[in-house]
């Protein structure tokens, strides 16, 4: 199954960032879209999540859909603890028996359980990423949409975030359309990777990942394509 944008226009005041634009997603994977800054990659996902409204154009298959964010700020509520901020995004019809569980599987696999009692501030920045990782799964999103967040992380750092969230997702296997500019992050995380060109958007490169993530060879080929899509070989 497949959501869609089609024949979508934006602009905002003398740049034409979107034109006659159209992009499918297919359902259950992780589609990560790759750009320039400033090409609109963070438009889209606000108009996909519905906080900015296209000028013209449709989106079909959104419509009632449960969506979550991840950002690059984790936006973590500093009054509550690790535990809490994760709860606080399960439906209160849960029973808080089973709220509880979903939390402690959820901390397992973002490697925070020790942590559960702790609040925001004590904790390192990729900590509190990872608190935002299984937030965004906790509320049983039927898509995430994933603005650049681990963009500005050390090398180290954002290998472990990856290794969180790809683990929460073969266990989910939601939705995720997550947009970065770092190709290194795409082919670690995505099954379909799209390359948009600046503005007025097209998109200029396509890959569907048989194997993710793909194996040394395949990852270093893979590289070297998008790179020159983006037009940074």
């Amino acid at each position: 199954m497949s959501i869609h944008v089609g024949g979508l226009h934006k602009q905002f005041g003398n740049i034409l960032l979107y034109r006659n634009f159209s992009i499918t997603f297919t359902e259950g994977i992780i589609t990560c879209i790759l750009g320039p800054s400033g090409c609109g990659k963070t438009t889209l996902l606000n108009m996909i999540g519905g906080l900015v409204n296209p000028d013209s154009g449709n989106l079909s298959g959104f419509s009632n859909k449960r969506m979550s964010y991840i950002f690059q700020d984790p936006r973590l509520l500093p009054w509550k603890t690790v535990r809490g901020n994760i709860e606080f995004v399960i439906s209160r019809e849960v029973q808080k028996e089973i709220r509880r569980q979903k939390t402690d599987t959820l901390l397992k696999l973002v490697e925070l359980g020790a942590f559960a009692d702790y609040y925001p501030a004590q904790l390192s920045g990729g900590m509190r990423q990872r608190v935002a990782v299984a937030r965004a799964f906790a509320c049983d999103p039927d898509i995430i949409l994933m603005d650049e967040p681990f963009k500005g992380l050390d090398i180290s750092l954002k290998k472990n975030l990856t290794r969180s969230f790809s683990a929460i997702w073969k266990a989910e296997k939601h939705t995720v359309i997550y947009v970065t500019h770092d190709v290194d992050e795409a082919l670690m995380l995505g099954k379909e990777i799209m390359v948009m060109s600046p503005p007025p958007v097209q998109i200029v490169a396509y890959e569907n990942i048989n194997v993710s993530p793909p194996d040394e060879k395949q990852f270093n080929s893979l590289k070297k394509k998008l790179l020159m899509a983006l037009g940074e070989s």
